[in-house]
């Protein structure tokens, strides 16, 4: 297995430390609803969580959240909210997402305002080896002790100085010189140390983070392209500095961003789409569908057109688990898929051709089924893939409100002067019920109403397809 390391910008063999795997993502600061970009990169490290498991690997996967943070503070006030409160209330929300589309949990999700002790000896450990030194109460990290410092981004401290700006009243010895541990201000949240009261850095928490729950050195630390520098480049100076021991990471996996409108998708923009609101309107798997059809490490345009093809396909592979087939013996070579799969996501995970694979795999699943051969084997190894890249393969009837749906056939029912009983509020139950109605209808070649019915079908977003099997129906709500 090869995976693309930033730090060497090359792609490499993957050779683990040890068992368990030690992977380690940076989470969010929760001063608002998660959007798509977000779900992107979280999807991305999911799947690659998922393809080490698959391989056989164990893995130690954490994920913090950066629950005290400037941005967290500014959005609290005005509600007349505590900003732990907010936080509380976002990562609630955010794990609720997660959970939608199909994220793994984490083994840990570690909380800053609950490890200050451990940042705080770490603060303290970086001072006493001379690379942190105290200001006014706030803690800062000597860049210039470092002969490597830049390695990750590839660029040089002089390099970096030229873009850097200067806070006035910053004591600074270097423009590049980083905060460890800020001294407190009037009203913001703050923790006792031995430079007063104050609280931690951006940088230093992830560092701590690492240390306390994956150890000195890890296998892999993933994150969004924009965390490289200086984030990602300061854990390592840091962690490092810190340990005596090189390197901190084994590989370092960044995405690519997500863009809209041409620009970055971002709070601070706030051109947004929360996964909430995608959700409302699009399915989890399409979601997947258009994250891993382009490589983790690439950029990623968002559009309407793209998301509307992701879905039809979350929906061609849907339909073909369900495929019955029959008792005839078929052709089919599940190895062939699996190797083919296995060397895609093999190569850095490469999600695309991994996806080509489990579309191949549908056509021949549908291949059998017309066949009336026996499609178990390929419906079983069509979930087993499906799997690892966390598609659920629900067809769009799953995502039904069942009561909203059942309503309207009674509703519809109503209107044909038929009976619409003991369904209670279950969509599955209206819509046989309504199938049957419609099969009746067209047998006694009333075909007028047959086609009200199934237009009525379709004005409350239900949309009925003749297959070979029988009728099937799915739900597409109405925008």
């Amino acid at each position: 297995m090869k995976i693309s390391n930033t730090l060497t910008g090359r792609k490499g063999d993957f050779t683990p430390l040890g068992d368990p795997i030690k992977m380690y993502v940076c989470g969010i600061t929760p001063q608002s609803s998660a959007h798509i970009g977000h779900a992107m990169s979280y999807i991305n490290f999911d799947v690659i969580r998922r393809y080490l498991i698959y391989r056989g690997y164990d893995v130690r996967y954490v994920q913090n959240f950066t629950d005290v943070d400037d941005k967290i503070i500014a959005k609290a006030a005005p509600l007349g909210i505590t900003p732990l409160t907010l936080a509380d209330r976002n990562i609630a929300e955010f794990l609720a997402d997660m959970a939608a589309i199909n994220i793994m949990p984490a083994t840990a999700y570690p909380r800053v305002t609950q490890e200050i002790p451990s940042i705080i000896a770490l603060v303290e450990g970086l001072v006493d080896k001379g690379y942190g030194y105290e200001v006014k109460g706030s803690v800062y990290f000597r860049v210039n002790k470092l002969s490597d410092y830049g390695r990750l981004s590839h660029r040089t401290l002089d390099q970096m100085q030229a873009g850097a700006r200067i806070e006035i009243g910053e004591d600074k010895e270097h423009p590049m010189d980083f905060v460890l541990w800020k001294a407190a201000k009037p009203g913001e949240p703050s923790w006792d140390s031995p430079w007063g009261k104050g609280r931690p850095g951006w940088h230093i928490e992830c560092s701590a983070m690492n240390l306390k729950y994956l150890g000195e050195q890890i296998d892999i630390h993933g994150g969004g392209a924009d965390l490289i520098f200086p984030h990602h480049e300061n854990e390592i100076a840091q962690t490092e500095s810190f340990t005596g021991k090189k390197p901190f990471v084994g590989y370092w996996m960044h995405n690519g961003l997500l863009q809209l409108g041409g620009e970055k998708m971002s709070k601070s923009i706030g051109n947004l789409i929360t996964i909430k609101e995608f959700l409302s309107k699009n399915s989890a798997d399409a979601l997947r569908i258009f994250v891993l059809g382009s490589n983790y490490r690439s950029p990623l345009t968002f559009s309407m057109e793209v998301i509307e093809g992701a879905e039809k396909g979350a929906q061609r592979l849907a339909q073909a688990i369900q495929a019955p087939g029959g008792t005839n013996q078929s052709e089919f070579d599940a190895g062939a898929h699996r190797d083919r799969f296995a060397d895609a996501m093999d190569d850095d995970f490469n999600t695309p051709k991994a996806l080509a694979t489990l579309f191949d795999l549908a056509r021949d699943l549908n291949r059998i089924d017309a066949d009336k051969g026996d499609t178990s084997g390929a419906r079983s190894l069509l979930r087993e893939l499906a799997n690892v890249l966390g598609l659920r393969l629900e067809t769009a009837k799953t995502m039904v409100d069942d009561g909203k749906i059942a309503a309207s056939v009674a509703e519809i029912f109503k209107e044909f002067g038929k009976p619409s009983t003991g369904w209670d509020g279950d969509a599955d139950k209206a819509m046989t019920d309504a199938i049957t109605l419609r099969t009746e209808l067209r047998k006694a070649k009333d075909f007028t109403k047959a086609d009200i019915l199934r237009k009525k079908l379709e004005g409350i977003g239900v949309n009925l397809k003749d297959t070979p099997a029988g009728t099937v129906w799915e739900y597409r709500p109405r925008t």
